[in-house]
């Protein structure tokens, strides 16, 4: 709000400005968007995570996977199909995250299915089969848009 006052004379004049009322909305707006900003990544971080989901390959029957167990001694595990997907998670990743930037990782849990490194990028016996790459680079133009259109709206609903 701008108020302004001369002198009696003509000489000089002053103006000035409370700006209190635009600091406060600046304030708001900085507040909205820092408390949107991991749910918006979460909304991106779900369009990645079910693209991986969708494009992981499935056996039609259980499989074996052939390991070591910490006593180097050879183990085989028995795996029903889908396993590789239902190991897929997506999870808020504190350490990567800060003021203003929320982080999330997409992937599958090692220890529920060790195999899937070799699923991804292959061994010297078997073909690769990517699934995690290939959603990303399908679906984080959109993953993106999804995260911004969700802050948007979030930032504008507090405004």
């Amino acid at each position: 709000m701008a108020n302004g006052r001369g002198n009696p004379d003509g000489s000089a004049f002053h103006i000035g400005f409370d700006t209190s009322g635009a600091e406060a909305w600046f304030d708001g707006v900085a507040l909205a968007t820092e408390e949107s900003i991991r749910p918006a990544a979460q909304a991106g971080a779900e369009e990645l995570y079910f693209e991986a989901r969708i494009r992981v390959p499935m056996s039609a029957e259980s499989h074996y996977f052939y390991g070591k167990n910490s006593k180097s001694t050879g183990v085989r595990y028995l795996f029903e199909p889908g396993s590789l997907r239902n190991a897929i998670y997506q999870v808020f990743s504190k350490d990567n995250s800060g003021q203003m930037k929320a982080t999330y990782h997409i992937s599958w849990n090692h220890q529920k299915v060790p195999y899937g490194f070799m699923v991804e990028y292959g061994t010297s016996r078997a073909p690769a089969h990517p699934f995690i790459r290939p959603a990303y680079a399908a679906r984080v133009d959109f993953a993106l848009e999804v995260a911004r259109a969700h802050l948007v709206k979030r930032v504008g609903e507090a405004i």
